[in-house]
């Protein structure tokens, strides 16, 4: 066995230095030191040996080895070196001329937004909250007072999950889903805590939507602040502070009632329109308005849901759209270009 350990070395030694390029040498390495290669191969006899021929003919095994693997790496830092002087001395290659300079990334124009709502909020006095994206129809629909019969489901389109992807205790006798919206963290949230809380969720959520105005998957900032003796009137201060601080101070709002089965009353919010000024344009179809959010006062069967007694605390609630947001802060027409990373359009922020 020492013998053809001593061929095995000689033979390795002539054929690494006859190797002229990387892929050679790299099969050498795989040949002779592989696991499968020539020297495992000899020293899988050596359990049959007697103890003091063991160690004997490991320590020569040792010896080969170590040799092999630096005859191997000098191999290769010759082969490399070749292949660079063969590059220098190439046609068309010019060492003294200046390098390609390589352009710095920049922030995602949603990723940008998303983040400067939430700071604006945070100045607020807001903290940050998130949640799970795989969600159960419990905490997504039924806790904000949207029962399976609940006609206001037919509002957003849902993708529902196989329960095994669930990673969370499933509550029992509710599907499993990709959250259509960020609101779930809202209950959470309040599970979690007792008043006063006053918060903001971003994250992704999921809708069965795709045209020039809507994405599978999107971005949403909601908040919540509950406490005694909330009034509309505190709803409204705060998210006029938000649009001035975020879309200038000469920005106006104005809120029109609506419906949302998680809040009572319920209001939309539109801002002045940022091309315009309010005075009429294409932009906002010449009403000089433009939508950017929803909002209300947390209707009590979400507090009851939360374990929180409606006749103690109130509360007001809020969302927008990240992308819609990002739309009317940088003039986007299409929304879809926010997804197909063609760098004509990225590198503009």
């Amino acid at each position: 066995m020492r013998d053809r350990l001593q061929a095995l070395a000689e033979a390795a030694r002539q054929e690494i230095a006859g190797a002229s390029d990387r892929p050679a040498v790299e099969a050498l390495k795989v040949r002779y030191l592989g696991k499968k290669g020539e020297l495992s191969a000899v020293l899988g006899g050596m359990g049959k040996l007697a103890p003091d021929e063991r160690r004997a003919l490991g320590e020569v095994a040792n010896t080969v080895k170590a040799e092999l693997e630096t005859l191997l790496s000098a191999a290769l830092q010759r082969v490399e070196d070749a292949e660079l002087e063969a590059q220098l001395q190439g046609p068309g290659l010019d060492v003294t001329l200046p390098g390609r300079a390589v352009k710095p990334g920049s922030r995602h124009p949603v990723s940008r937004t998303m983040e400067d709502i939430v700071r604006t909020f945070s100045r607020l006095g807001f903290d940050v909250a998130s949640g799970p994206e795989i969600e159960l129809d419990y905490f997504n629909f039924e806790a904000l007072n949207l029962p399976k019969d609940h006609p206001a489901r037919d509002m957003q389109d849902t993708f529902y999950v196989d329960e095994p992807s669930l990673g969370h205790a499933k509550k029992a006798d509710s599907s499993v889903l990709l959250r259509t919206h960020t609101s779930p963290v809202q209950v959470r949230y309040m599970l979690q805590r007792k008043p006063p809380i006053r918060a903001v969720m971003p994250g992704r959520v999921y809708r069965r939507d795709s045209d020039i105005t809507h994405t599978p998957m999107f971005h949403q900032v909601e908040g919540l602040l509950v406490d005694k003796d909330v009034t509309f009137a505190e709803l409204k201060g705060s998210l006029d502070a938000f649009v001035k601080a975020f879309f200038g101070s000469e920005t106006k709002t104005r809120f029109r009632p609506s419906f949302f089965p998680f809040t009572e009353p319920s209001a939309e919010v539109d801002i002045s329109c940022t091309s315009c000024g309010g005075k009429g344009c294409r932009v906002c179809k010449q009403t000089g308005w433009l939508e950017v959010l929803g909002s209300g006062m947390v209707h009590p069967n979400v507090f009851t849901s939360a374990g929180y007694d409606p006749g103690e605390v109130t509360g007001y609630a809020f969302g927008m759209g990240v992308e819609r947001i990002a739309m009317l802060r940088y003039r986007i027409d299409d929304l879809r270009m926010m997804f197909e990373n063609d760098a004509r359009f990225l590198e503009q922020f």
